[in-house]
């Protein structure tokens, strides 16, 4: 369960990055800046995600008694 977890947090990881390389490519070559702000709001979902799974785990997860 835990090494499937962590495939999910790392996706989703890549996911953040890819967007991020895909609306700053966007942005430097002058292409359209309605997709680049929809682009850069979808990173930060992405990153919300990311974090709430990241929480997620180290509740699930973090807690060895």
């Amino acid at each position: 369960m835990q090494s499937a977890f962590n495939i999910l947090v790392f996706a989703v990881m890549a996911a953040v990055v890819f967007v991020l390389l895909w609306g700053l490519w966007n942005m430097f070559k002058g292409g359209d800046g309605n997709l680049s702000q929809k682009l850069m709001r979808a990173r930060v979902l992405f990153q919300f995600i990311a974090i709430m799974l990241l929480m997620a785990g180290l509740f699930l997860f973090g807690h060895k008694p």
